[in-house]
């Protein structure tokens, strides 16, 4: 697959919800409702969910109507023209930035979505394990 694109539905910390990988010929409004459905058939209590531009459209009534998500577009403000954080974008973006990370995902060796899908997952669940485990170093309920 010559290029493709990533998908992501994150909690509002940034842990992976859902993913979906497509061809990078395909629409992100094309590849955002498949991944809603996966995202409310995972995690049905979902009731927002904050979106780039490039899912604006028809999607946001869509997923209204079929779902019961509320879509809401995130939007640069007007005359902006350098580059500043968005809120709620930014999550997602820093969850990519994780990813690329991550040696295998900055390559992109795999050459069927489902393989590339996994690998997103296996690299996001090392990333959580890592976050639940504890420092190293002294605990406080250890004697000194």
């Amino acid at each position: 697959m010559n290029g493709r694109k990533r998908h992501v539905v994150t909690d509002t910390i940034g842990l992976l919800v859902v993913v979906l990988v497509t061809a990078g010929s395909v629409q992100y409004r094309d590849g955002g409702r498949p991944v809603l459905k996966r995202a409310r058939a995972k995690m049905p209590s979902h009731a927002r969910v904050w979106a780039d531009g490039g899912y604006a459209g028809g999607m946001v009534e869509s997923a209204r109507s079929l779902l019961g998500i509320s879509l809401e577009i995130v939007k640069k403000p007007e005359g902006q023209h350098a580059f500043e954080v968005l809120p709620r974008r930014w999550v997602v973006e820093r969850t990519l930035s994780w990813l690329v990370r991550c040696r295998r995902m900055g390559r992109g060796c795999e050459r069927l979505p489902a393989h590339a899908e996994a690998m997103v997952k296996c690299a996001l669940i090392g990333l959580m394990a890592r976050r639940l485990t504890p420092a190293p170093g002294r605990r406080p309920w250890q004697a000194a």
